[in-house]
């Protein structure tokens, strides 16, 4: 990564706060650098130091360098936008004041080159790497250029000071190089503070988010028993608690009776609780922020509900590969004996109590091979393939074939289709498999005791025009503590019922991303509803996952 922040500033260009800070310390010096060179140049005659080679040009300098230096310090916020133009301005300035400072303050020589050094470092951090050396190279053509000029008059001792601004150019050079690798290692060090600052942060809303939507409760609880934070749903878990209530105490007096029990006697309290009304039951787990720090303790809230679900799953999963082999080896000796009773049934000699032993057993095979089916779909899952259906057309040509294959007698089934086309997205095979078993049911138990069942088969368009198909009866409906049940697999009321014919149809409607869900009817009877995914919508589901 450093590389690539690297190769983001090739030219060392600060940001624009660490920019203001340098710009800043740049001003600083220079004034400090102007009030020295005033007060060399306005230093009595009696000091007899330094030697003033002309007074009024060094006095002149040096006023007009101090009024520059305290007008750069007054804009320094100002220029900051423009910070490259006013450094090489301001550089520009520097050399010349300094040059102008040696030639007048010629004893004061070494120490005006040495801060000039500092100038020149100071603009090393800001400007990129031609334009300081640049400078540096300015610098030096003007101290070695006077040095030139006073060997050429024939001063004593010029030969020494032309070698020390030598060396005073070499220094320039050197100090530039050093602060600008200096300055672009800083640079890229903050580039990599801030980008990690940034990785940091949206790590840290990823990780709230991520405990947020976790389907297990998490509080954070301190050694005052108060509640710093939880997700949302712990929040459920608690009875939605407002926002001012945070002593767990009185929000859960259970969850912290089990707290303190835990954090004094290091024993964890297993069983399941509730801990407010009309919410899962949970089942409290606590750990330390720290090891041996009591300061914060993490609760976490499993719901038992969850954990049955997974259960639940992982056994319907279990026995579906069970009994598909367990189908298999059952169907052959089933069709055996349900074609020998048959045959049984054509003799002419078979006397009446025998004739009725063999309806007994032929309704059996039936019924049992009606739970090798149930079985085998359990086991199968097969994946839907989607057409888009016109409701109302397949529902009369369903209970058409319907009809023809069985026989209603005095009961009634028919269509109720609405006036404009259904169109929705499903598997016809799928969709068959689920009518049929929600009509079988209705026939068979949606009745009044003596009456002829009637069975409604509805085709219509729901809320923002979602297709809807319906199986209505009118009968004596579902108790409502019946009704949340009636999707469970195995829960029967029926004593010949197996308990997979809802929970299978609910799973094939989720399969073809619809809903199967109870309505009960007003004035007696029940409803089951299914709602479908419209047309458009499921041309563009099946075009995305095409392109996937």
């Amino acid at each position: 990564m450093s590389s690539t922040v690297q190769s983001a500033y090739p030219n060392a260009r600060p940001a624009p706060e660490a920019a203001r800070h340098e710009l800043l310390f740049l001003n600083c010096f220079r004034l400090a650098q102007a009030l020295v060179y005033t007060g060399l140049a306005l230093s009595p005659n009696t000091l007899g130091w330094p030697k003033l080679a002309d007074v009024g040009l060094a006095r002149g300098v040096a006023v007009l360098f101090l009024l520059f230096a305290l007008g750069m310090l007054s804009l320094t916020r100002r220029s900051t936008p423009w910070i490259r133009w006013a450094v090489s301005g301001s550089l520009v300035v520097d050399i010349i004041a300094a040059v102008l400072a040696i030639i007048t303050m010629h004893d004061a020589r070494i120490g005006i080159a040495m801060m000039l050094a500092v100038n020149l470092a100071a603009g090393a951090l800001i400007l990129p790497l031609r334009l300081s050396c640049f400078f540096a190279a300015l610098a030096t053509l003007g101290i070695i250029g006077h040095s030139v000029i006073e060997v050429q008059h024939g001063q004593n001792g010029m030969d020494r000071e032309l070698l020390e601004s030598s060396l005073f150019g070499l220094a320039y050079f050197a100090i530039t190089m050093l602060c600008y690798v200096l300055s672009r290692q800083i640079r890229a060090s903050e580039a990599l503070a801030e980008q990690r600052g940034v990785d940091l942060a949206n790590l840290a809303q990823v990780n709230e988010l991520i405990i947020r939507r976790m389907k297990t409760g998490v509080l954070l609880v301190d050694d005052a028993n108060r509640v710093h934070q939880m997700n949302e749903s712990a929040w459920m878990l608690l009875g939605n608690p407002t926002a001012d209530q945070r002593d767990l105490g009185r929000v859960a007096p259970e969850l912290s009776r089990r707290l303190y029990h835990w954090m004094t006697s290091g024993k964890l309290d297993e069983s399941a609780t509730q801990l407010a009304d009309g919410v899962p039951e949970v089942v409290p787990r606590f750990s330390r922020l720290a090891p041996n720090d009591d300061s914060h303790v993490l609760i976490f809230l499993d719901d038992t509900s969850l954990v049955s679900r997974r259960a639940e799953e992982l056994t319907l999963s279990s026995l579906g590969r069970l009994s598909a082999s367990i189908a298999h080896e059952i169907r052959n000796p089933l069709a055996a004996i349900r074609y020998s009773a048959q045959l049984l049934a054509e003799s002419e000699d078979l006397p009446p109590t025998d004739q009725r032993m063999v309806e007994i057993i032929n309704n059996h095979c039936v019924r049992l091979n009606e739970i090798i089916e149930n079985i085998l779909q359990l086991s199968r899952r097969e994946r839907s393939r989607p057409e888009t259906l016109d409701l109302g057309s397949w529902a009369n040509q369903f209970v058409d074939e319907y009809r023809q294959g069985n026989d209603l007698g005095e009961d009634s089934l028919r269509v109720i289709q609405a006036s404009t086309p259904v169109a929705a997205v499903a598997d016809p095979q799928q969709l068959q498999q689920v009518v049929w078993n929600l009509v079988q049911n209705a026939l068979r138990y949606g009745r009044m005791p003596g009456e002829p069942a009637r069975v409604m088969v509805v085709a219509r368009h729901g809320e923002h025009g979602v297709p809807i198909l319906e199986v209505i009866d009118r009968g004596p409906g579902i108790a409502p503590k019946v009704a949340a049940q009636i999707f469970e697999p195995f829960y029967t009321t029926h004593e010949y019922g197996t308990g997979l014919g809802l929970y299978l149809a609910r799973q094939m409607s989720e399969a073809n991303q619809a809903s199967l869900e109870y309505v009960r009817v007003a004035g007696g009877g029940s409803c089951f509803r299914l709602v479908l995914t419209p047309a458009r919508m499921g041309r563009a589901t099946g075009d995305a996952a095409a392109a996937g």
